[in-house]
Formats: structure tokens, C-alpha cells, sequence
């Protein structure tokens, strides 16, 4: 949430599209003392000292004392110097004056500056950092505390007159164009909105597929003030002031990130491809119930395929296959996989294997890999099925629709092993290793496993009617 002037504070439209409505009142707190917090003075040498890091300027004083660093800083706050330790040649500490004391704190540099996680591209920026946070946290660290008490995410009330509108527009524009490309702008209604205005009207459109998804948070360094999606607050600091969501961009604290549901409504604008996506982002994002290329090849295969002999077994020329995953990384749904591109089948069913493989986390995900292992262990033929049963319960969602859709898909091909010689057990051997994937980076297990995961997608297919 960019505000570039303290109008933001006062309740500034989200955008012009939508001018009539007020977003929450950000608070101005945190905000105001940052703008208070001490600024950075620095001290400089009087002399060249010898043997200074060239990465250093004339903030370094060499190697003195830390009384003598003391008397240097002479009792300013923000005042900071860089010295050589006595008991420690070649170590180097940056003393920093504040609250009417001397702060001593080990420096380092690989490239960057840096005293804990965060890396600065020089000292000053270094320094302005810690005292806003130095200020901020002493300043208001019961405030901070009780941040995530009463959050805004629970109570967009503020979102609920946009919802309507918003949805209207969404349903307008999948009936306008059915296009779902990775690098069209699909929902265009909700572009300049927040991304939690976004979320909130996702939420309430009837035509969305609520499928459970956590937030992909990663440290951002954000440009200009910014205030928390989930306590409203600003986030302080000059770089790695919070998280975003790289799928959905949601801006929150790192504490605050903690407490968000798992909610993620993936933005199509953010999603770069189809393959090697995780599967329900990749969904949620296109708003179905399973991957795009799953349902396109299948009904390609089942249309034209399913007697084709070596169905599966048979490969297809890789330079084709990846011409296949490009078009539908470049074109989305709108990709063609046709007869008339690709007349040989064996290139859409390695196209649909390679999706498969080049998942982040495997259809048969690495939770319950070794629950389906376990299971297919088991003598009893009954118990063992039970035992599968239960493991498919533990899935998430978009997984096991995306399973059950491909068994049912993969029972019809077994159903023609007349003309394509594929039953369940050779369907096994090529999809057991493709759908599941051994957490243990190791090939000894991967071998040792392999007739195990051949065994449960031979289980899944045969029963298929049974077990979902």
C-alpha cells in the first residue's frame, strides 16, 4: 500500500476507479516516529588512517578504545563511528550513540554492510536504518506488541460496497473473453485496487473455487511509505520493511505475516507460467478446478488418442513436448495442442507428463508420500485400499481433484488396452515416479520406492471409482 503523501493517512481513495469509496484509515503512529527518529551524524577522522578498508570512508577511526570511541561521539545522538578492535585485529565495530549511551555493534560486509539479517549498500544507510528501528521500538514497543490485536483483515467493512462492483466486473470480463493467458491482465476490474480490496472481492464472487492456499511471503524492500494489509500500521525502515505475497502481493509486517489465514488469492498479473507453478496458486489463480493443461490434454488424448498403441509409454520428440509447455507458459488455454500443430499424440502425452514432473510440490505431495508408501506395504488387499483411501483424504483440495481427474482419465485408457496394450500396471510404472516424489533427495530411496509408487497408482486407476 503506497502512500506518497500524508493525504494516504486521511482516508484517500484507493484509486480513481473507484473514487467514491474510503479505504481504512491508516494509522499514523509508527509513521510519525519514524519522521522523529534521530538522524545519522557522522563522525569523520581528522587524519588518513592507515590499513582502512576501502570499503569504509572517513567515518573509520582505526583501532581505539571504546572509551575513546565514547568521548569521539561526545554525547550527540545519531552520532556513529567505525573502529578496529584492540582484543580483535582485523574485526570492526560500528559504536552509535543513542538514548545517552554508546551502542557497540559488530560490523561485517561480504558486499553489502550489515550488523544482523538485513544488508546495506553503505554505512549511512546502514545507520538510518537502526535508529528509526532503534527509535520505533523503544518508542512504541507495547504499541507493537498489540499490532496484530485488532487487524483489519478481519473487518474489511471498508471493501464491502466495492464487492458488488468488483464482481459484477469480474463476471463481465470472463463473459467478454474467455482468455486465461499467464500474461494477460484477466481482472482488470481489481487493477489498481489494494491487493486486500482484491482479496475481498475474490472472496465473495460465487464463481470462485475456494481452494485453501498460503500466502507466498517473501522480504521486500518497499520504495516510499508503505502501511501493513493486516494491522494497518506502517512499516517501518529503509529496506526489508515487511513481506509481500509474491503471488497476490498482499504487504504485511514480518510479525504480522504470522497471522494472515491462508487465503491467497494469486494474481494472474504475477503468475509468469503454467509449468513448474504450484498446482492450486496456478488454479486459484485461473479460477478452475484444475490445471488448464491438464484438461486440455486429456480431452486432446481422449479424443483422438486413446487407442494409439504405447499410449503413455511411447515418447515423443522433446523439442516438441517443450514447444508444447511454451505455448501454454506464452498462450495459456488458448495454446494449440491440435492435430493439425501436433499430429503425434506421444508429444501431448509427454507435454501432460512433463506438467506433472515439473510440479514444485507433486501431485501426490511430499506430506503424505510416505503415508502412501506405508500403505502400499500393507498384505491385505482390502485393508490396503482402506489405508489409500485415508491417505487421499489427507491431499489438499486442487490436488486430489486433480488426481481424481487424471484416474478417471487413466481408467479410460486401460479400458482400450486392446488396441493401446496399456493396463493398470504399466500406467503405473510410468506415473508412479511422475505423480509422486520421495522427500528424501536420495536415489537409493527412489529406487527402493519404485515399486511401491507403481503399485498405488495401479491401486488408484483399478479402484478409481471406489476411492473417490
Amino acid at each position: 500500500m503506497a502512500a506518497s503523501s500524508n493525504s494516504s493517512l486521511s482516508g484517500s481513495s484507493v484509486s480513481s476507479d473507484a473514487e467514491e469509496y474510503q479505504p481504512p484509515i491508516w494509522k499514523s503512529y509508527l509513521y510519525q516516529l519514524q519522521q522523529e527518529a534521530p538522524r545519522p551524524k557522522r563522525i569523520i577522522c581528522p587524519g588518513e588512517v592507515e590499513n582502512r578498508p576501502k570499503y569504509y570512508g572517513r567515518e573509520f577511526h582505526g583501532i581505539i578504545s571504546r572509551e575513546q570511541a565514547d568521548e569521539l561521539l561526545g554525547g550527540v545522538e545519531g552520532a556513529y563511528i567505525l573502529r578496529e578492535s584492540q582484543r580483535q585485529p582485523g574485526c570492526y565495530t560500528l559504536a552509535l550513540r543513542f538514548g545517552n549511551q554508546t551502542l557497540n555493534y559488530r560490523l561485517f560486509y561480504d558486499g553489502k554492510h550489515f550488523v544482523g539479517e538485513k544488508r546495506f549498500e553503505s554505512i549511512h544507510d546502514l545507520v538510518t536504518d537502526g535508529l528509526i528501528t532503534l527509535y520505533i521500538e523503544t518508542k512504541a514497543s507495547e504499541y507493537i506488541s498489540k499490532m496484530t490485536t485488532n487487524p483489519i483483515y478481519e473487518h474489511i467493512g471498508y471493501a464491502t460496497l466495492l464487492r458488488e462492483k468488483v464482481s459484477r466486473r469480474l463476471s463481465r470480463s470472463k463473459n467478454e473473453s474467455r482468455k486465461t493467458s499467464v500474461t494477460n491482465e484477466e481482472h482488470t476490474a481489481v487493477e489498481k485496487i489494494s491487493s486486500l480490496v482484491r482479496r475481498a472481492a475474490l472472496t465473495h464472487n460465487d464463481n470462485h473455487f475456494n481452494y485453501e492456499k498460503t500466502h507466498n511471503f517473501k522480504v521486500h524492500t518497499f520504495r516510499g511509505p508503505h502501511w501493513c494489509e493486516y494491522c494497518a500500521n506502517f512499516m517501518w525502515g529503509l529496506i526489508a520493511q515487511g513481506v509481500r505475497c509474491s503471488d497476490c502481493g498482499l504487504n504485511v509486517h514480518k510479525q504480522c505475516s504470522k497471522h494472515v489465514p491462508n487465503d491467497c488469492q494469486p494474481d494472474l498479473k504475477r503468475i509468469k507460467k503454467v509449468y513448474c507453478c504450484d498446482l492450486t496458486t496456478l488454479v486459484k489463480a485461473h479460477n478452475t478446478q484444475r490445471p488448464m493443461v491438464v484438461d486440455i490434454c486429456i480431452r486432446e488424448i481422449e479424443a483422438r488418442g486413446l487407442k494409439s498403441e504405447g499410449l503413455y509409454r511411447v515418447s515423443g520428440f522433446t523439442e516438441h513436448i517443450e514447444d508444447v509447455k511454451m505455448a501454454f507458459d506464452r498462450d495459456g488455454e488458448k495454446a494449440d495442442i491440435s492435430a493439425n500443430v501436433y499430429p503425434d499424440i506421444n508429444i501431448i502425452t509427454g507435454a501432460l507428463k512433463l506438467y506433472f514432473r515439473d510440479l514444485p510440490i507433486p501431485v501426490i505431495t511430499y506430506d503424505t508420500y510416505p503415508k502412501f508408501i506405508e500403505a502400499a506395504k500393507i498384505s491385505n488387499a482390502d485393508e490396503r485400499l482402506e489405508a489409500v483411501h485415508d491417505v487421499l483424504m489427507l491431499l489438499p483440495p486442487a490436488h486430489y481433484e486433480t488426481l481424481r481427474y487424471l484416474m478417471i482419465h487413466l481408467k479410460k485408457v486401460t479400458m482400450n488396452e486392446k488396441d493401446n496394450f496399456m493396463n493398470a500396471e504399466n500406467l503405473g510404472i510410468v506415473f508412479g515416479p511422475t505423480l509422486m516424489r520421495s522427500p528424501e533427495d536420495s536415489t537409493l530411496t527412489t529406487l527402493h520406492d519404485m515399486r511401491y509408487q507403481k503399485l498405488i497408482v495401479q491401486i488408484l486407476i483399478e479402484n478409481e471409482d471406489v476411492l473417490f
